[in-house]
Order: C-alpha cells, then structure tokens, then sequence
C-alpha cells in the first residue's frame, strides 16, 4: 500500500505556455521568485512566479542562442542571472531585469549540463564530445578543461565545494577532490548509464538517476549508497530534492512524476505526465515543483508548455 502524503494531496498544477519547441530544462533562481525554462526553440525564458498567487504571470524572452538552450542555472548568490548553455557551443550569462545577454563564451561543442558552485565563483559546462570544461565565473575564462574516452553526463558540486561528482555512461559516478580534481572516489552505482543528479540542500546527501530505472541515494560523507527508489520503469532523466531535503523528485518516460521520502524511499505522490518528461526542479523556499518533458499538442507539435505543482486548489 502506497502511503500517500496529506502535504501534497490537494494540490494542483498550473500551466505554462510561451515557447515554440518542447522545454529541455527548468530551473528557480535562489530565493524562488523567477523560474527560467530553456527550450529546443533557442530560447530561454524567464517568468516571475509568485507562489500564493493566482494573478497573470509576466515573463521575458532570452533571445540570442542560435541552437536549443540544453539546459540552464542560476547564480546561487544573485537572483537576477541565470546561465544558459546551448547546442550553439555558447555558454552565456544574463541579467533578467533585463533581459540581455551580460557575458557570452565560445567553447569547442555542443553544450548539453551546466552546474553552478554553490559560492557562484566556478561554473561546469560538459559537451556532446564528453568534454569537460571548468569556468572562472567572474571572467568566464577556462581554468580546466578535459575529454572524456567514455560519456559523461550530468555534474555536481557538493554543498562544500570541496567535492565534484560526474555521472557517466558507465553506470559509475566519479567523485573528484576540487580544486584539485584528483579523482578520488569511482562508485559503481548503476547497472547502465547514470544520467541525472542531485545534491540535497542540506548537503547530507546526492542522488543519482539512472538508465536502469533506478534512483540510488547517496550519504555524502561516507560514499555510501543507503537506499534505492524503484518506482520507474523507464530511464530516470532527472531528479531533485526538495528545500528542506525531505522529499525526492524523479521522472522519465513514465507517465507521472514520482514525489519520495528520502528517510524511507517510500513513494508519497504521484503526478500524472502526458510524456516523457526532461527536467524537475524544486522551489527553494516551498514545496512547488516544476517539470518539462516533450509534451505534445492533439495536431502531434510540440507544446513548449511546463508546469508547476504544488498550488492550493481554488476549487
């Protein structure tokens, strides 16, 4: 028997329209009054969310990348720029007051994970050719870069700073010492490819999805695996905690977004999909999640919709 959470029974989802093109990638700036969405139209957008509200929402288009916007994150210490890396080779830094491009970087393929340092000094970018490169924030220069003879998906830096994590198709994730990058942990993890990962806010734990179909959650101090979470079918593309790191997030092809106890790795809540979904990400101040897949409208076109959950129902 599933237990079901009281915390998330009645609540309801709202809908986000505005791109052209499916949405790759979701993301809350660091006190939770804007979400960005990056999408395969070569936009991002940026929308002003109010979460007791049930007033219009504005937002404001980003517009220069020249492929899709892969996918996308906030400086953790300034509320108003977001980074977004695109299919365009590009790594570029906006201020969404104004929607201009502040800062723009060249580097030598197609961008697909981005991942901010929790202090906003450093910022990892990794490729389609499974290169890794490393960059000053303040200058947006390259301080590392390095490829890859085997894939590499999502990055990470623990709450710390002292520890980066590579998910990669080996089904194993690297742990580095940083600055340092000395390699000094490789966990077999999964049975296939891990793709996705997530550092809990209060920095005790990471989790980690994967081709397999399952979520493994990680202590960070010890490197230890304590549980796994079985509720998908399909590859698990993405995962992420909550604020106050009670509750897990994952989707995949399945047709619903699972909601986890961390402490037990029970399923609390399940949200219906309608397609296979891309990225979820939590608020970071309140239990409002955001998730994006490949939704498609009844004419088989791309709805560029994303939606958040969480709302209290007006009915």
């Amino acid at each position: 028997m599933e237990e079901k959470s009281v915390e998330f029974k009645n609540l309801c989802s709202r809908e986000y329209f505005g791109h052209k093109r499916k949405v790759h990638s979701v993301a809350w700036n660091c006190i939770g009054t804007k979400l960005a969405s990056g999408s395969i139209d070569h936009t991002a957008r940026v929308w002003n969310i109010d979460p007791h509200s049930h007033g219009k929402v504005k937002d404001i288009e980003l517009k220069g990348h020249t492929d899709c916007v892969d996918q996308l994150c906030w400086d953790p210490k300034q509320p108003d720029v977001v980074a977004t890396c695109s299919g365009d080779k590009t790594v570029r830094l906006w201020d969404t007051r104004s929607g201009k491009c502040a800062q723009s970087v060249e580097l030598s393929g197609e961008n697909i994970n981005i991942a901010y340092k929790h202090d906003g000094t450093n910022m990892a970018v990794g490729n389609r050719d499974d290169e890794l490169t490393i960059l000053d924030v303040r200058k947006l220069k390259t301080v590392h870069k390095h490829k890859f003879s085997y894939e590499i998906n999502e990055i990470a830096w623990n709450k710390a700073g002292d520890r980066f994590f590579i998910t990669t198709g080996n089904g194993t994730i690297e742990v580095f010492d940083y600055p340092s990058l000395k390699l000094r942990h490789n966990l077999i993890a999964h049975t296939a490819g891990c793709y996705c990962i997530s550092v809990d806010p209060s920095g005790r734990y990471f989790a980690v999805g994967s081709a397999d179909s399952l979520v493994s959650l990680w202590d960070v101090k010890e490197m230890l695996c304590i549980r796994t979470l079985t509720k998908m079918e399909w590859p698990v593309r993405t995962v992420g905690f909550n604020h106050t790191g009670e509750f897990i997030a994952s989707a995949s092809e399945d047709p619903f977004v699972d909601i986890a106890n961390v402490e037990t790795g029970r399923s609390v809540y399940q949200i219906p999909t309608k397609a296979p979904m891309n990225s979820v990400e939590w608020n970071p101040k309140y239990n409002l999640l955001a998730y994006a897949g490949d939704d498609k409208n009844k004419y088989q076109n791309d709805e560029g919709v994303f939606r958040i959950f969480g709302f209290e129902s007006t009915s």
